[in-house]
C-alpha cells in the first residue's frame, strides 16, 4: 500500500512527537500551507498551547503588506514573533517539531529566527 505524500508527513510527524514526549518539555510546532506558517508552542504535557504565531493574524498580515505568508521572509518574522510570546509566558527551552516537514525553506527560516530570538532548542 502507498501512502500519499500527506500521510507520509504525518507518519513521520508521530515518530518525532513520541521522541519528544518522552522527553516532557514544552514543544515548538510548525505547520505551513502554500499561503501561511502557523508555529504554536505546547506544553510538555501536551495538554495546553502556551503561545502561537502565524501569518493570518491581522497584526503580522499589515507588517507583510501585499506580500502573501508563504515565504521564507514571512516565516522569519512568525519565528522571531513565536519566541517573544514563549519567553513572555515563561518558555525558554523547547523541542522543535517540524510536523514532518522537511527542514530547509521557510521551516528553517522559522526556527533560525526563533533561535536568534532567544529561544533555545
Amino acid at each position: 500500500m502507498s501512502l500519499n505524500k500527506k500521510a507520509q508527513r504525518l507518519r513521520r510527524s508521530r515518530q518525532t512527537r513520541a521522541r519528544i514526549a518522552l522527553q516532557g518539555v514544552a514543544r515548538l510546532t510548525v505547520f505551513r500551507s502554500n499561503l501561511h506558517i502557523y508555529a504554536s508552542v505546547i506544553s510538555g504535557d501536551g495538554n495546553k498551547v502556551l503561545a502561537s504565531a502565524s501569518t493570518a493574524e491581522k497584526e503580522v498580515r499589515a507588517q507583510l503588506g501585499s506580500a502573501n505568508g508563504g515565504n521564507v521572509s514571512a516565516a522569519e518574522l512568525i519565528g522571531k514573533r513565536i519566541a517573544e510570546k514563549a519567553k513572555a509566558a515563561g518558555v525558554e527551552q523547547v523541542a522543535f517539531d517540524r510536523a514532518g516537514f522537511a527542514y530547509h525553506g521557510r521551516v528553517k527560516a522559522l526556527a533560525e529566527a526563533a533561535r536568534e530570538a532567544g529561544l533555545r532548542f
